[in-house]
């Protein structure tokens, strides 16, 4: 095992895979993170490139204090600031991001909608119950109406909820009454969900908003469009369609991959076409098929955030994170790569040329030069994903002999819904997060952790993951996690329930084994993160730690962000009042002045507030420091004596 490799990942699979990748001098995302070095002035958000009269660069100078007149010098060829700079710069990342997931929501509501209309045929309410829960907490009739009938009333209330033009979003009721009052005091209910978006654009574009602090208001309602608007939408919808995710056991990494049967790899960020192909893939015809081209049979396993949702519903094995997309083709076992919208990374098509892979695109939002595009069209689901499989198929005969695949995978379990945690915690009958507020107040357990986010090839790919979540458990903080990080945690045997007496401190671990669950729980992918935002807002209302999700002891953190949704994420909780600290780089440190607007003065605003600490141990005493102060403000910090009570002692309870 070459030093090299062992710098680049902490995961044995992808180590493996990169010495294969080198030895064959096949190129990937690590080789060209090597080579392209990060351009420092843009790194630090001190380019504009706004305008023609640019690219403006007006760089903090190292190694020194600057002096106002300095400063004052920073500006591009307009005028702007360094502070307006940054915010531009900033604040376009979370438009982006906002836009992204929320584009994902709205392709979600238009097939749920398609659906209760009768004009979809091979989707159907999955989850009845949290239709009609969802029906009452938007307003819909129920009565003795249709699941269709009322499946199109909620359909038709979210797709408002993307083109409306004034009032508040639904959604924003979910969140505790005082967060609501914070956000209506400081004008940043989202309106629209585009609205936000559109209007953040038309701020950024050149002499338009030019006050950092102007800026970022309307950046906080765009992220708020997005974590309690098209975020929440997706999941909710999704939930309804595919069904709610219950805790479901699976394996994760490379290992899943089988060497005699037909590999097909769906990735991405929407689930229908991966819903239809988890389906498929049982289909004893087409495994027939797949053994006519001398396949045992037809592996389907999953990649990135696309691999989260069925894994959580199916049990679909996930093959890798973010960085493993390529290392999975490396194999030479993959006989197709099925890839969606977001975080496909064009070198797929490289990588996939030097091997038989076939790289398949399906969206017609998201096309890529030199791959095989079919269009997965929901009104004939069905049809659609089995061409898909059987080009995959059709693929496996032209398979060689440099097939590799490293015998590493580990299993986790999955599917920690909202629904399903309140449920384990208190029963069909008294469904609750009442026991982890008690073991909260109690010191069992000392605070909430969320982990979430990307990988990182300008960082060691996972191991900023599973240091931070170790620390925190070991510290008897539970940790929820989506996305890349849960991937990185389950592959390090943090999502079992044995993992509570190896990794965690005392407390935590009696937990976790009184309860039965992991230490560290999946909580989905990450437009999942609404999920967090639902749990927190639960915490609230079962009392006992405060008024509002910025008094409970919690953190987030995303320690190997990579995505502009990574900030419009990160916004959100902050605007939610949730100390959020992010590891890797930080996109705004050319200015100190708009830097100590998101470090210090959103705390002020919102009760929450950014950090960065590239440092994932560091990092996570900085969570563990915030939830102490928070544990201190709610008088829970002091350990209370266990009192065994006798029957006296109770009837004197019981008198006063």
């Amino acid at each position: 095992m070459s030093e090299e490799a062992k710098n680049k990942s902490i995961d044995q699979a992808s180590i493996e895979m990169l010495e294969k990748a080198a030895q064959e001098n096949v190129r990937t995302v690590f080789d060209r993170a090597e080579k392209m070095k990060p351009c420092p002035i843009g790194g630090e958000g001190s380019c504009c490139s706004i305008c023609a009269m640019g690219p403006c660069r007006v760089p903090l100078a190292k190694g020194k204090d600057e002096t106002p007149e300095e400063h004052a010098r920073r500006t591009g060829v307009c005028g702007a600031t360094v502070e307006t700079i940054a915010a531009r710069n900033f604040v376009r990342k979370i438009a982006a991001g906002t836009a992204s997931h929320s584009d994902h929501g709205r392709r979600v509501v238009e097939t749920f909608k398609l659906m209760a209309e009768g004009k979809i045929k091979d989707f159907e309410v999955k989850d009845e119950q949290k239709l009609l829960k969802l029906a009452l907490d938007l307003g819909v009739d129920v009565g003795d109406r249709s699941n269709n009938e009322i499946a199109l009333d909620i359909a038709i209330i979210c797709e408002n909820e993307f083109g409306r033009q004034e009032g508040e979003l639904v959604f924003i009721k979910s969140a505790p009454l005082k967060r609501q009052e914070i956000w209506r005091k400081l004008g940043v209910v989202p309106r629209g969900i585009d609205r936000e978006v559109v209007e953040l654009m038309h701020r950024t574009h050149m002499g338009v908003d030019q006050d950092y602090k102007s800026l970022m208001f309307q950046g906080t309602r765009a992220a708020l469009a997005d974590g309690w608007g098209g975020s929440m939408i997706a999941t909710e919808i999704q939930d309804v369609m595919f069904g709610t995710p219950t805790p479901t056991l699976s394996e994760i990494n490379l290992g899943v991959l089988k060497e005699d049967m037909v590999n097909i790899i769906i990735h991405g960020h929407e689930p229908a076409l991966a819903e239809m192909l988890a389906v498929l893939s049982q289909d004893p015809e087409l495994i027939k098929y797949a053994k006519s081209k001398g396949a045992k049979g037809l592996n389907l396993a999953g990649m990135c955030c696309t691999a989260n949702e069925v894994m959580m519903r199916h049990g679909v094995p996930i093959a890798g994170n973010f960085l493993q997309q390529e290392l999975a083709i490396i194999t030479g076992a993959v006989d197709a790569m099925v890839v969606d919208v977001q975080c496909i990374m064009q070198g797929l098509q490289e990588v996939a040329r030097c091997f038989h892979t076939k790289l398949i695109t399906t969206d017609d939002r998201a096309h890529i030069t030199g791959s095989t595009f079919m269009l997965f069209d929901e009104l004939n689901a069905k049809e659609s994903a089995k061409a898909i499989i059987k080009a995959g198929i059709d693929n496996y005969p032209n398979r060689g002999d440099n097939v590799r695949i490293p015998q590493i995978k580990t299993p986790l379990i999955a599917g920690f819904s909202h629904e399903t945690i309140n449920y384990l915690l208190g029963g069909l009958f008294r469904a609750s997060y009442r026991p982890l507020n008690d073991n909260i107040i109690n010191g069992r357990i000392r605070g909430v952790a969320g982990v979430v986010g990307c990988n990182n090839a300008r960082t060691t790919h996972d191991s900023a993951h599973t240091l931070m979540i170790k620390e925190l458990i070991k510290n008897d903080v539970l940790v929820l996690s989506t996305g890349c990080a849960a991937m990185a945690a389950g592959k390090a045997g943090l999502m079992l329930p044995e993992a509570a007496k190896e990794f965690c401190g005392p407390g935590l671990a009696e937990v976790c084994e009184a309860v039965g669950i992991p230490p560290v729980l999946h909580m989905g992918a990450c437009i999942d993160n609404s999920r967090i935002l639902i749990a927190a807002t639960a915490m609230v209302k079962d009392g006992g730690l405060g008024d509002d999700i910025s008094d409970l002891p919690a953190a987030g953190a995303a320690p190997e962000w990579m995505s502009e949704k990574a900030i419009a994420i990160g916004q959100y909780f902050v605007a939610s009042g949730v100390y959020t600290v992010f590891g890797t780089n930080w996109p705004t440190l050319g200015s100190k002045e708009f830097t100590s607007h998101l470090f210090n003065d959103m705390e002020e605003m919102y009760g929450g507030k950014w950090a960065f600490e590239p440092d994932p141990i560091k990092a996570a005493h900085l969570m563990i420091e915030h939830i102490d102060k928070k544990r201190s403000a709610l008088g829970i910090d002091k350990a209370r004596e266990r009192v065994l009570y006798d029957m006296e002692m109770r009837r004197e309870i019981e008198a006063v």
